[in-house]
């Protein structure tokens, strides 16, 4: 069974940091390329950020530099380390298979604000 959970969300202030981690599940994970995902209010859900499973990455030019995505094969793990957070990051962010699954987790809620 296909399920995805996202932690690590909340609120810091521009130019601070967190660590997303997201704990996937089903046998997809083995081969699969990794995605984190963000969704702003109003807005369609964009992808941030990519890792093949060999470790090949990929990123929105929005937060190239600033976001590093990583992942733990053994514990069908992904990461995503974000610094140098601005309020145009604020989303939730969820991460999926890319391309994506049709089972998406509940997300984790990033807010960027003083």
């Amino acid at each position: 069974q296909v399920q995805f959970v996202e932690s690590g969300g909340g609120l810091v202030q521009p130019g601070g940091s967190l660590r997303l981690s997201c704990a996937a599940s089903g046998s997809f994970f083995s081969r699969a390329t990794m995605g984190w995902y963000r969704q702003a209010p109003g807005n369609q859900r964009d992808l941030v950020s990519s890792i093949t499973y060999y470790g090949t990455t990929n990123y929105a030019d929005s937060v190239k530099g600033r976001f590093t995505i990583s992942r733990d094969n053994a514990k069908s793990t992904v990461f995503l380390q974000m610094n140098s957070l601005k309020p145009e990051d604020t989303a939730v962010y969820y991460c999926n298979a890319r391309p994506s699954l049709s089972v998406w987790g509940q997300g984790t809620q990033v807010t960027v604000s003083s």
